[in-house]
């Protein structure tokens, strides 16, 4: 490896599967910007978006003119909106709490990467990268795509020609890889010449270009939560971290200063100094031994880990390292290869989708810890003799009488000013969707059929549980019905209570040889007859006797 494995037990960061979620076959998954929700694109064109605290199914969109799988998924900033890009060239946006499509645009290549712009709440641009053209911006309002630049001529400046743009022009296109940064003023555009592009999508211009090492194709490019880092993964087998001198914010207008004070060289000379200036390379990580491609990495919520998924077919194996370039950790699942990773953005939880269609979650293997919930409880490793304090036992200990308080109790609490949350580009004036509503789903008729069956024959075995239940039944009619209200005909159907012998008929049996369940057919030859005992004309076994 590049460098020794540390000890995973001082990292936060997951280690083994909690639990999978299957929902069709799945082929990209994405969180939303607080990782309350999980949306996952299907092979059968439709999206599934999971409630991640219950784990449970929040809603299914559908379209019923897209059977294609889709490619990639992506939420807007505050969850209102969700983008998904299938293999039938479409592009389909959904409004995540209606369920409704909003649009549905046909390009002319299949988009491999959709990702909507970061800089609104409901945002009518997204960048695309089909498979053979090159990344392109597409607006939803108009329908219009604009092509972006994916190489910088040798003896010219500026933006580079617009035959270069058209996709039916020159060879087949290399897939390239695009992001956003993380306002949207931006974008970063890796070629096939290892060069990543800085590209103002608006003015369709090339402003800066930073080469990489060995020059080899860019396969993903993507930047941290934050927007601090920027993360390429190469076909040489080689993720690159870069780190972002260019401001969070306006970064488009730094840029533009960038260029004015860099005078001494032109074209891709000035192109590359003033890259120098807005990246510069801080980790590189790969597997010196296996040399193995990586697939899907990124970066975790706070951005201190980097994850990347083996690209090798039958192996199911996550890499962590940490920012400063140790590998921590190999997570190693089932016999199937991995197409998909998703870290989530608060907690230490992995999300990885296997090539069969399944989701795995993966978490820390916590251990039972007593002292988090008694902070003065302590572990023995073997038994220790304890002597107690004198005042132990007191009601007021010595010991508590000397603490005094380091809270001043005159101090006003503060319950108006809000703490900055770990999102630190939160507008408190848009409401953002964290849940969705349950929607409750009504009963199986068959189950309440097997219900009714089953408390139908619940009914007959009370009725024809025991020997005397059956002899009431035969002789109901010597009975007095007006004994007990549960002996009436309802619909042909008769309940009866279990009768206790009277101790006239217990004498009875035990004269006929104490045999009680066979007594009972003389018993009932006797009543037939009128007779003049009371006790014999009210039925031999007595009154009612409640359970």
């Amino acid at each position: 490896m590049n460098a020794p494995i540390i000890d995973p037990l001082q990292g936060d960061f997951p280690e083994v599967i909690e639990e999978y979620l299957h929902h069709g076959v799945t082929k990209c998954i994405a969180f939303n910007r607080r990782g309350t929700l999980l949306a996952a694109g299907c092979a059968d064109g439709s999206c599934i978006i999971w409630d991640f605290e219950t784990r449970g199914v929040a809603k299914e969109l559908r379209d019923k003119d897209c059977i294609a799988a889709i490619t990639s998924i992506c939420w807007s900033k505050y969850g209102h909106r969700i983008l998904v890009s299938s293999a039938d060239k479409s592009l389909i946006l959904w409004d995540v709490v209606s369920g409704e499509k909003i649009t549905h645009i046909t390009l002319h290549h299949t988009p491999l990467l959709a990702r909507l712009h970061p800089g609104s709440s409901t945002p009518s641009l997204c960048l695309t990268c089909p498979l053979s053209s090159a990344p392109m911006i597409v607006d939803f309002n108009t329908g219009n795509t604009t092509v972006l630049p994916v190489t910088v001529p040798e003896a010219d400046s500026g933006p580079a020609p617009p035959s270069r743009n058209k996709p039916s022009d020159g060879p087949p296109y290399t897939p390239t890889a695009a992001c956003f940064n993380k306002f949207g003023d931006l974008v970063y555009v890796g070629n096939s010449k290892g060069e990543i592009l800085i590209i103002d999508h608006k003015s369709i211009q090339v402003h800066a270009m930073v080469p990489t090492p060995g020059g080899a194709v860019i396969k993903n490019i993507v930047f941290s939560r934050d927007g601090q880092y920027l993360l390429t993964n190469s076909n040489d087998r080689t993720i690159r971290i870069y780190e972002n001198l260019l401001p969070l914010k306006d970064g488009l207008i730094a840029l533009g200063h960038l260029n004015k004070t860099v005078d001494e060289v032109a074209g891709v000379e000035k192109m590359k100094a003033v890259g120098s200036k807005c990246l510069a390379l801080f980790r590189e990580f790969q597997d010196t031994i296996t040399k193995v491609h990586w697939k899907a990495p990124c970066f975790s919520g706070d951005g201190e880990w980097v994850i990347g998924g083996s690209a090798s077919k039958g192996e199911h194996k996550i890499y962590i390292w940490d920012r400063v370039g140790h590998l921590v950790k190999i997570l190693e699942g089932p016999k199937e290869a991995l197409i998909d990773l998703a870290w989530h953005p608060v907690h230490p939880i992995i999300i990885s989708v296997s090539l069969t269609g399944m989701v795995y979650v993966w978490a820390k293997d916590h251990t039972e810890n007593w002292s988090a919930f008694a902070p003065d409880f302590k572990e023995l490793e073997e038994n220790e003799e304890y002597v107690e304090r004198e005042d132990e036992f007191d009601l007021i200990p010595e010991t508590e009488k000397v603490k005094e308080s380091d809270i001043n109790e005159d101090d006003e609490v503060d319950i108006v000013t809000v703490e900055k949350d770990a999102f630190s580009d939160s507008d408190m004036s848009q409401e953002e969707i964290c849940f969705l509503p349950a929607t409750p789903c009504p009963d199986i008729p068959e189950q309440q059929d097997k219900c009714v069956g089953s408390s139908s024959k619940l009914m007959d075995s009370n009725n024809s549980g025991s020997p005397l239940s059956e002899e009431a039944g035969q002789n109901g009619q010597a009975m007095n019905h007006a004994s007990s209200p549960l002996e009436e005909d309802t619909g042909g159907t008769r309940m009866k209570r279990k009768r206790k012998p009277s101790e006239k008929g217990l004498e009875l049996q035990a004269e006929k040889g104490r045999k009680p369940l066979k007594s009972y057919g003389r018993l009932s030859k006797i009543r037939s007859k009128p007779v003049a005992d009371p006790d014999i004309s009210n039925g031999i076994f007595g009154d009612d006797i409640s359970d």
